[in-house]
């Protein structure tokens, strides 16, 4: 059957799902037939080979085969594109197998999607390493890199070590107390810093320390067994922190080491758009989310935005999954790619038949496994359970859980691996925000459950207990366009058109990217100071008077027009606002402008002006005299000329001196010349007589 484009090939596995052709293509939508093979990956391989030579694209619900597929597509046609569906994990291995055909055909309609690549940065290493170790376990793992890297050791605080009989690796002393960069960038600053003494004898000794020292590398080999020595360590690309206690978790990562030289492509895991940043504006500080819930430290304020380093980044996505604007999107895929196979994953399930779908959020690693354990070993997953991969559980926010209760879903589990659970803040307050606006608008609780439950019956048992609790909202069918905050609307407008109790306004919690400002408007004196730092345009002022207004749609609480006001005078009121005024500019504070009783120029407010008059009239000395109020009263152009017309202004100086010319002095000397004679003409005269 074709299928967006592709052709598509099933198989059931040597007959051990219940596959119906027919029925699957018209449950896909899909055209033609799929006529189910048995053994395509064996007795059937020339089905496959028929399939290349068509020279379309195409879709094998097989991954466990796949590296068979690829490689009989790389020798008879390279140049087709081949995807991989898994329905037999996923769907057709499950005691409620015989069911499972609506999910089978949203796996495939999803996986016929076409997902665009992602940027990449390009990190390189020299293969410069640094074994960093407290004994003897350092000074061999550093040996058997030798051969293949440029290896140093460092020993922190170093016991009764015995000296090599040859020295064939570098040995020194120190600690390191400082470290940043990456894979190919490491710098390192060393206190304790001390060669080793060529002539030790029972035991390694070094020269006198020094602290200080800087150093940098390319890799680093940390058996220590001590603290990490970066924040969310095991994502920090080139640094490998193995259990030094473990031969074979030391030998792995001798084994990874080995192979780390040369050019790496890392995902741009993160676009990042500074326009839409509201972490500052003018030095004051207003969101701060991602900030906070970075585990690797990959994001530092950068002016009046922050800036998110590439080669530093994990690739959790909790900075996208948090940011309220969408100044910082997850590009692996882009969020409204992910949004789209969601929408197909659940529309495809309920035109097919599938009724109160269970979206089961999973990575691709640790997901598929427990998945896999469950088909192999267990009951499989309920036939209304659809797994959803992303690359990381998360960078799922509000946005996704939205929008996935929007299009249908009753429910949502997130699968966490026991290694995440430390990276849970920004999904755990996404997921309690949501359920609190499901919650306020009548769809009840418990509807997003966080799994971190290592034990995969465990979490089978859990799932068949949630697949039949709830109904589902009625399913919308929008398109994901637009940013973030449009497809948040989207999905806030659909729940409320079709909630149980479809009330106006929801409060929220405080820190929740949606509410009001609340503006005192008697200690308002219009400076207009909020709409210069409101980094969304939600505060607006009207260029034709003195006006304050508001767009509350737009607001995401970010506190800069707070943090800003010099009256102190403004307030956040976190809460949905489902009216048709959110979408408003709605006048907060008009007044009529001040005119200029000189030239007639509207400026200022009155309000603020008469303040000032007064205030500065009562206590100022430069100002009781009435030309002195005057000035006040006028505008920037005519005080200027009113301060200079005045005879005793104060920035008044001594006359400017009259330039002198050679003209000068020669007429100067002229005249000199001339008294001169005339007093020699006098003095002969009076000899003479």
């Amino acid at each position: 059957m074709e299928l967006e484009g592709k052709t598509v090939l099933v198989c059931n596995c040597e007959r051990t799902m219940d596959l119906d052709g027919k029925g699957l293509a018209k449950a896909c939508g899909a055209a033609g037939t799929a006529d189910p093979n048995t053994q395509l990956c064996r007795a059937q391989i020339d089905n496959f080979r028929t399939a290349l030579a068509a020279g379309r694209p195409l879709l094998v619900a097989c991954t466990q085969e796949s590296p068979l597929f690829d490689e009989v597509a790389r020798e008879e046609a390279p140049e087709v594109a081949v995807t991989y569906a898994n329905i037999r994990e996923r769907a057709g291995w499950s005691e409620e197998g015989s069911k499972a055909l609506p999910k089978m055909a949203a796996l495939l309609a999803e996986a016929a999607l076409t997902i665009p690549e992602t940027t990449t940065v390009t990190m390189r290493s020299e293969g410069v390493c640094l074994v960093y170790g407290r004994d003897e376990t350092a000074i061999e793992a550093a040996r058997q890199l030798a051969g293949r890297l440029d290896v140093t050791v460092l020993l922190s605080e170093p016991d009764d070590i015995v000296p090599p009989r040859v020295m064939d690796v570098p040995i020194f002393a120190g600690t390191i107390v400082a470290a940043k960069g990456h894979l190919g960038a490491f710098e390192i600053v060393v206190d304790g810093y001390a060669p080793l003494v060529v002539s030790s004898r029972g035991r390694l000794a070094f020269e006198a320390p020094r602290d200080g020292a800087a150093s940098t590398c390319d890799l680093i080999l940390d058996l220590t067994g001590g603290a990490p020595l970066f924040p969310g360590a095991e994502r920090r690309d080139g640094y490998f922190r193995p259990n030094p206690g473990n031969p074979a978790a030391v030998q792995r990562a001798l084994f990874q080491l080995a192979d780390m030289v040369g050019e790496f492509e890392k995902p741009r895991y993160v676009d990042f758009h500074a326009d839409l940043c509201a972490h500052s504006r003018s030095r004051k500080t207003g969101c701060t989310r991602c900030l906070d819930v970075c585990p690797t430290s990959a994001i530092r304020p950068d002016g009046d935005a922050v800036a998110i380093d590439p080669f530093v980044c994990g690739g959790c996505g909790s900075c996208h999954s948090i940011c309220p604007t969408g100044a910082a999107s997850y590009a692996l895929p882009p969020a409204t790619v992910l949004l789209e196979r969601l929408r197909t994953l659940l529309t495809t399930f309920v035109k097919a038949g599938g009724r109160r779908p269970v979206l089961l959020v999973h990575d691709g690693r640790r997901g598929e496994e427990t998945i896999a354990l469950m088909a192999h070993y267990g009951r499989g997953l309920p036939a209304n359970v659809l797994p959803f991969a992303v690359n990381e559980v998360t960078q799922i926010g509000f946005d996704f859980l939205s929008a996935a209760f929007a299009y249908g879903a009753a429910q949502v589990a997130v699968l966490v691996g026991p290694g995440k659970t430390g990276e849970l803040d920004a999904l755990a307050a996404q997921a309690s925000l949501v359920e609190t606006v499901m919650v306020g608008l009548g769809f009840g609780s418990g509807r997003i459950d966080v799994m971190t439950e290592a034990d995969p019956e465990a979490i089978e048992r859990a799932l068949y207990e949630r697949s039949e609790a709830v109904e589902p909202p009625r399913q919308g069918s929008f398109l994901p366009m637009g940013g973030k905050r449009s497809i948040i609307r989207l999905a806030l407008d659909h729940l409320h058109a079709v909630a149980p109790e479809p009330v106006d306004l929801l409060p929220l919690p405080p820190q929740a990217p949606f509410g009001a400002v609340k503006v005192d408007t008697e200690g308002c004196t219009l400076c207009l100071a909020c709409v210069g730092s409101c980094p969304t345009g939600a505060l607006q002022d009207n260029p034709d008077r003195p006006e304050l207004r508001f767009q509350e749609d737009a607001c995401v609480q970010c506190g800069l027009c707070k943090v800003t006001c010099p009256e102190q005078v403004i307030t956040l009121e976190p809460r949905l606002n489902f009216t048709a005024a959110a979408r408003e500019a709605l006048v907060v504070k008009s007044e009529e402008p001040f005119h200029c009783v000189r030239c007639g120029k509207p400026f200022g407010t009155r309000s603020s002006i008469d303040r000032i008059v007064a205030r500065l009239a009562e206590k100022h000395w430069m100002f009781q005299d009435a030309s002195a109020i005057d000035r006040i009263k006028m505008c920037g152009d005519c005080r200027v000329i009113a301060q200079f017309e005045v005879g005793d202004h104060p920035f008044a100086t001594t006359p400017r001196p009259v330039p002198r010319t050679t003209e000068d002095y020669l007429r100067e000397r002229e005249i000199e010349e001339a008294q001169a004679r005339v007093r020699a003409g006098r003095g002969g005269n009076g000899r003479a007589d």
